[in-house]
């Protein structure tokens, strides 16, 4: 369902695996990226071919919904998951860093999370 030479893939790999005890996992066909608990998925369907799905923070969830290029993915969307269609416009990879951020941080222990402040 993928390919490592996907456009947008090696890019979200250095993001996703940059934060502490993250790995990558493959699961339903895709590359997930976990720490503990999944926090971002690689996906894509026939809609909307290369995504980033992640937990937004409760918080943004209105006003990233509000975004053309945001949209409630299949399946983990019932748990409150978004998706970024990343082929709808240039990415803004400081943005990618910041969604996947926020969702590490809903998922991540608290060891984890000093670790991850400490780096910053």
């Amino acid at each position: 369902m993928y390919s490592d030479d996907d456009p947008f893939l090696t890019e979200i790999r250095e993001i996703c695996l940059a934060f502490p005890e993250a790995i990558e996992k493959e699961a339903w066909g895709r590359p997930t990226f976990r720490a503990g608990k999944m926090f971002a998925v690689f996906a894509g369907d026939d809609d909307h071919r290369f995504t980033l799905e992640f937990k937004p923070d409760p918080e943004d969830r209105d006003a990233l919904i509000q975004d053309a290029r945001v949209f409630v993915p299949p399946y983990s969307g019932a748990s409150g998951w978004l998706a970024l269609d990343l082929a709808a416009a240039p990415v803004d990879w400081d943005e990618i860093r910041e969604l996947v951020e926020s969702s590490y941080r809903l998922i991540a222990l608290k060891r984890m999370l000093k670790d991850l402040d400490a780096r910053t």
